[in-house]
């Protein structure tokens, strides 16, 4: 569309609210069909008649806004003023200081990553940005399940399977087009998966894009003896036409897994279990087929697969984040399952789930972690933007204090993670076990203690805004909300600090005392 040159001038004489014109970044705009529609009711509109409101509007917008009513309302350019505000694309590196993992970061270079690596994240970036961004803020809102369409793009791009980390797994599958072969496939490649996948900024939805099958099917890979059925379920899973979830906590047990009271008896002739129990707060458990399910047997924990079916009944759990994660209440009836469906061996359910935890805890870490750097983004770009006292925030010496705090905290959090990686990507299943359990323990109760302080120190600077689920505050306000379910998810930071010192404590030498 072709736009007129106008001069100011000729602006400021549409100033009534039956004629209503204002400046923005230096293009005309004609609001006097808008002013009933706006959010925020027509007299802000009216007030702004014939104006330059630019720093008004970018006080309590984003450029997206303008970007999203540009088209239908624009009239025209300032004569001999060129725009300020340049519309930026999600596929792109943001250019905003610490908005980036140091190693994407112009200028700055990294001894973990390659041009491979580079060249991953940029497909990763790309097809969340097409696929996933448009259906995740839908999803969070209204909290319907991901949706079948997206669940077969994941399948087809082999992200599902990306997501359980590297492995034999992934040798014959074509990544994401052909981005990247099977067997270069390693933990910085996974680190980047789970980063971007944080990008949406929708927590719920977040972990209702298959997180159960992220923390459950790890385990099937790892312990299920049966081939032919461990394959079959594999494929179904990684397929899209199954999903999949871990079944460990319940009322009575959470970080204290022993206090399980699901139990799981053998039949008679030997050959099934009868499962009775109930489990709480599964992840995508309101949709799962099947439930890798932790059980009281006769001398200890085993580890079931069990199919819905005949005694499986599930109940949604609320919780702070959107029902679109399918959290859900399980119920298990008197379910029967064949002895083909352990994991490991019986009564030796333990060492499956802490072998699992290590690369649960590494995933939510790297999320933890790239939420962080998010939400220094927020308050950087917030604090260049909001003018209070006559002064923009960042000319407050007590706000480049808080920004400070988060910058080092985030920062701090990314280095120890790609440090630990690099030790995983070193390291085989059973090393990792022995070696990083500990570590990755403490590492993750780090990162969500880190987290609850920039939320807080976000949620300070945003003020209201940071307690508003829409607008500007959008993405603070999902944090200060929702940055506790890392912390508690897959062992509060209180279990995991004592164990990633009782970690130390096994191998401490006696000869230096």
């Amino acid at each position: 569309m072709s736009l007129r040159t106008l001069s100011r001038n000729e602006v400021a004489n549409h100033n009534t609210p039956e004629d209503c014109w204002c400046i923005i970044d230096h293009c005309a705009y004609d609001l006097t069909g808008f002013l009933d529609a706006h959010p925020g009711g027509c007299v802000v509109l009216a007030q702004s008649a014939g104006k330059d409101v630019t720093v008004d509007f970018f006080n309590l917008h984003r450029a997206e806004v303008l970007n999203k009513y540009r088209p239908q309302l624009i009239v025209g350019v300032l004569q001999g003023e060129k725009e300020e505000i340049i519309p930026t694309n999600l596929q792109d590196l943001s250019s905003v200081p610490y908005a980036e993992p140091l190693w994407l970061r112009a200028r700055f270079c990294s001894p973990y990553y390659t041009q491979g690596h580079r060249k991953f994240q940029k497909a990763v970036r790309r097809f969340f940005a097409e696929n996933v961004n448009p259906e995740a803020r839908e999803k969070e809102l209204d909290g319907t399940y991901i949706s079948q369409k997206l669940l077969n793009k994941l399948a087809e791009t082999n992200i599902l399977a990306m997501r359980l980390g590297p492995g034999e797994h992934l040798y014959s599958r074509r990544l994401l087009g052909g981005v990247i072969n099977g067997r270069e496939f390693d933990y910085f490649h996974d680190l980047i998966l789970t980063q971007e996948f944080s990008r949406s900024h929708t927590r719920g939805f977040q972990d209702g894009l298959m997180g159960g099958v992220c923390i459950s099917l790890t385990a099937v890979k790892q312990w299920l003896r049966d081939d032919d059925l461990r394959e079959r379920v594999m494929e179904e899973v990684l397929s899209g036409r199954k999903k999949m979830c871990l079944a460990i906590s319940e009322a009575f047990a959470g970080s204290d897994v022993n206090g399980l009271r699901t139990i799981a008896q053998k039949t008679p002739d030997g050959q099934c279990y009868i499962v009775t129990g109930t489990k709480k707060w599964i992840t995508n458990g309101m949709f799962s087929d099947y439930f890798v399910t932790a059980c009281r047997t006769d001398k200890g924990i085993s580890v079931l697969l069990i199919p819905r079916g005949h005694g499986v009944e599930t109940k949604t759990i609320r919780t702070a984040y959107s029902t679109s994660a399918g959290t859900a209440y399980v119920e298990f009836s008197n379910v029967r399952v064949p002895m083909s469906h352990l994991l490991g061996e019986e009564d030796q359910g333990a060492k499956v789930i802490m072998s699992n935890f290590n690369h649960e805890r590494f995933v939510m870490v790297c999320s933890t972690a790239r939420w962080c750097i998010a939400v220094v983004e927020e308050c950087l770009k917030w604090c260049n933007q909001r003018i209070s006292f006559k002064k923009k925030l960042i000319e407050q010496p007590v706000l480049r204090q808080k920004l400070a705090r988060m910058i080092s905290l985030a920062e701090s959090i990314q280095a120890w993670l790609e440090s630990i990686t690099l030790q995983m990507c070193k390291m085989d299943y059973e090393e990792q076990g022995k070696y990083l359990s500990g570590p990755i323990a403490l590492l993750k109760a780090y990162s969500t203690t880190s987290a609850t302080e920039v939320s807080s120190i976000a949620t300070n600077i945003f003020g209201g805004r940071g307690l508003t689920e829409t607008g500007m505050g959008r993405v603070i306000e999902m944090f200060n909300r929702t940055n506790k379910f890392d912390a508690i998810l897959g062992g509060t930071e209180e279990i995991l600090a004592d164990l990633g010192v009782r970690q130390v404590m096994k191998v401490f030498p006696k000869s230096v005392l």
